[in-house]
């Protein structure tokens, strides 16, 4: 299955703003397939892609500057309807003869757009008032391109969005993807279904409608392997697999030991005896320990893991015999990164893929996932009848609880952080906020504080707790839980779990920080 599968598709060319992937989830939200694709893909690559639409990204830079991302003028004459964001727009009018200057004044955060005329783009809005939008930019539409006139202004932007109907171009410059533009989804709309006309067709319905018999067509006769943890990702990926071939998908479950309370038990309950999957769970908790044991240098700890993973995965994979393929969690963020103009592809850590494997086991790899976002494979995964306490598990690192221990890894001290990992999930959910953030989860620190206990002095471990929100985990802040929850949470771990008598609360944000503390 492949885009091309879908009669509508957007084309969003990266010029590398913060907000390019924010922009795809919006398309999407609308019910209209989109791609990223790099500022400088191919007019033929373009033509074979048969966008419906495309929309150009803002970015950091400006026109001007030397270096700066630019599009050859032939884009506007490709008969494509384009929307240009902030740069993109500047880009479109320094490209088409229009003249960008210096704005006088940045205009950064919420503005009052003014609209002037209330069609295309403004369909349904009302001339001559004006709404909340988010600006973001230093420089400004002094001269808009000939063809090109003004739809909205505001006090710093003469020119705050403008349309040459005859090229279909429109431009804004404020960002309509972002939630401080509260009519932004809107205006979005007009563009992709209006203007566009894009049909609505983008559904997780329809995408494991499409996916599953092209999943069968794909493997035919063969098998295909499948790294299971039980988090969401390789959940989906192992039942879309079950529905589209059943036994001849095998599912390998790797117990390393390094798992939250209970979870092992859990995974190969539901997946095994529940749904029924070709399952093989391999015990290999000691085996990690082992080689774990003295280990504190956080990256040779996931060297580690990942390195005993794909031994592990290897040999059960010679037991079984006779694969063809390996399907892995590839997820569209992953995609991105590996394609973004901005530079080499960031190093993806060695527990979230299989890493190696392909190459290693001369298996062909199946993606099934890497055209989607988390909040869409989520969505799969109750199209399949996945239960919530699955679809709506936070992130979960590979190496486990290992990167959540600071320092040298011991069964006892795993057994402490399960404990307290457990109360925390436990509160989160109870108090409704365990769906709200993006992770919430303890850290066990290599450090020991002095309390009381009754009458004893004590001398024991401290726990940190770290609860972030985010869309996409490449930025996070920390969040302000309510007081009565922070205190049940350190209650409970002082009084429940032996070997701790302090919890300390992490306020620090991505960046400069990272989520987990290894």
């Amino acid at each position: 299955m492949s885009a091309k599968d879908f009669q509508g598709r957007i084309l969003i060319l990266d010029y590398g703003s913060q907000y390019t992937q924010l922009i795809a989830r919006r398309v999407r939200e609308c019910r209209v397939y989109c791609e990223i694709h790099p500022f400088n893909m191919s007019l033929e690559a373009i033509r074979a892609f048969r966008p419906k639409g495309i929309i150009l990204s803002g970015s950091p830079a400006s026109v001007y500057e030397p270096g700066a991302p630019l599009s050859p003028a032939d884009l506007f004459r490709l008969g494509i309807p384009t929307l240009g964001i902030c740069y993109g727009m500047q880009l479109m009018t320094h490209i088409l003869g229009g003249e960008v200057g210096k704005s006088p004044k940045r205009e950064y955060g919420r503005s009052e757009l003014f609209i002037d005329d209330a069609q295309d783009l403004f369909a349904g809005l009302n001339q001559g008032t004006s709404i909340q939008v988010w600006m973001s930019h230093g420089d400004r539409i002094e001269v808009p391109p000939p063809g090109f006139r003004a739809m909205a202004h505001s006090s710093n932007s003469p020119v705050a969005a403008m349309k040459n109907e005859g090229l279909q171009a429109f431009g804004v410059q404020f960002h309509p993807e972002v939630v401080h533009t509260p009519l932004g989804k809107e205006i979005l709309k007009n563009f992709l279904l209006r203007i566009c006309q894009c049909p609505a067709d983008w559904t997780m319905e329809s995408f494991v409608a499409k996916m599953v018999p092209s999943l069968r067509e794909k493997i035919g006769e063969e098998r295909v392997l499948c790294a299971l943890s039980g988090g969401v990702d390789s959940s989906v990926v192992a039942v879309l697999l079950h529905r589209a071939v059943g036994q001849q998908a095998m599912s390998i479950f790797v117990d390393n030991g390094l798992l939250r309370k209970d979870e092992a038990q859990r995974v190969k309950e539901f997946f095994g005896r529940h749904l029924g999957l070709n399952l093989k769970a391999v015990e290999a908790g000691e085996l990690f320990l082992e080689k774990l044991a003295g280990v504190g240098d956080p990256e040779m700890k996931r060297k580690i893991i990942g390195h005993e993973f794909i031994f592990l995965f290897e040999k059960e994979a010679r037991k079984i015999g006779g694969a063809t393929f390996l399907a892995q969690g590839t997820l569209y963020p992953d995609v991105i990164e590996s394609i973004s103009f901005k530079g080499p592809s960031a190093k993806i850590k060695s527990h979230h893929n299989v890493g190696g494997l392909p190459e290693r086991m001369n298996l062909k790899l199946i993606e099934p996932l890497k055209e989607l976002f988390k909040d869409e494979v989520r969505q799969v995964g109750q199209e399949l009848g996945l239960p919530r306490e699955i679809i709506e598990r936070q992130p979960f690192p590979g190496p486990g609880l290992a990167v959540r221990i600071i320092g040298a890894v011991t069964k006892e001290d795993l057994a402490i952080l399960r404990e307290a990992d457990a109360i925390v999930e436990e509160e989160m959910h109870r108090a409704g906020w365990y769906t709200k953030v993006w992770q919430s989860f303890a850290v066990l620190l290599p450090v020991c504080t002095v309390g009381v206990m009754g009458d004893e002095r004590t001398y024991e471990r401290v726990v940190a707790l770290r609860v972030v929100q985010s869309v996409d985990g490449m930025t996070a802040d920390w969040v302000p839980l309510p007081a009565e929850l922070l205190g049940t949470i350190s209650n409970r771990i002082i009084n429940e779990v032996k070997g701790v008598n302090r919890v300390v609360y992490d306020i620090s944000s991505k960046p400069p920080s990272t989520i987990e503390w290894e």
